[in-house]
């Protein structure tokens, strides 16, 4: 797996912060949110300097973007496969000898622009944790088990009318070095690419009624409440399938006022 796990087990930016509590960073989210809503103004995107998220100030550029050669950076983008995709690797259920753990679920939906127009032929691909919390990444050492039978990568091509479908096991949540007994929300990476490799935009899909949202710094870096909810898929029994996965919809709009949220081009891999 190429992409280190978002919000995991990376240094912490002082060891002090550790020692925050939950309460604490609660009461600074709680704040920001009463500052945003007295402004009454409209933002849908993430704050890049975002207090509460401790490491937000070293993720986030702090000088002025310089052209580099396109061609130089698709020699060293990241890219899970070294072949055509092929629609198996949208299962992430069938990679291994035998079934991975967890609560099978699909997840589908559709790719479109901000005036609603499918975007096809569009490549996706997704990364997780496993329904233990734990990624099968060498920086992620919590003590979770890892499965055997689920890496938690996966990609695939959208369709003529921009649709999607993935087949995974529901992530758990997992700790984090943010603060004390900090958690991060159950969730999936998802990463599109446009042309070439410069065109790269990259999300995260939540679960509907957890309760780590409010406490969370990374999904509160987004202070408007209702792009907030842009993010977190709907379930739809119209996908469940009888005896077999629990289904989610969730589409990803990539312009206009309703796009869903996508982490800053500058911003380190790691979020």
């Amino acid at each position: 797996m190429s992409q280190p796990p978002v919000g995991g087990q990376q240094p912490a930016l002082d060891p002090a912060a550790t020692m925050d509590s939950q309460e604490k960073l609660s009461g600074e989210i709680e704040a920001i949110g009463a500052e945003y809503a007295a402004a009454g103004r409209l933002e849908t995107q993430p704050r890049l300097d975002y207090p509460p998220y401790r490491s937000s100030l070293l993720r986030h550029p702090t000088k002025d973007p310089h052209h580099v050669d396109p061609e130089t950076i698709e020699l060293w983008a990241p890219a899970f496969g070294e072949r055509d995709v092929h629609p198996l690797e949208a299962d992430l259920t069938i990679q291994h000898n035998g079934e991975p753990i967890g609560e099978r679920i699909v997840v589908a939906g559709r790719v479109l622009d901000g005036d609603g127009r499918p975007v096809r032929n569009q490549l996706i691909e997704l990364w997780q944790a496993n329904a233990a919390g734990r990624y099968m990444h060498k920086r992620d050492q919590h003590p979770a088990p890892l499965d055997p039978n689920f890496t938690g990568v996966g990609r695939a091509i959208t369709g003529p009318n921009g649709e999607y479908r993935f087949t995974t096991i529901k992530p758990a949540p997992y700790p984090w070095k943010n603060h004390h007994n900090a958690w991060r929300p159950a969730h999936i990476h998802f990463s599109l690419f446009g042309t070439d490799f410069t065109q790269r935009m990259i999300t995260q899909m939540y679960f509907p009624g957890d309760p780590l949202f409010a406490l969370d710094p990374i999904y509160q870096t987004i202070v408007d409440p209702k792009a907030r909810e842009r993010l977190v898929a709907t379930y739809d029994h119209s996908i469940t399938s009888h005896e077999w996965a629990t289904g989610y919809n969730w589409d990803i709009v990539l312009t206009g006022s309703n796009r869903t949220w996508m982490e800053d081009d500058a911003q380190d891999e790691e979020h």
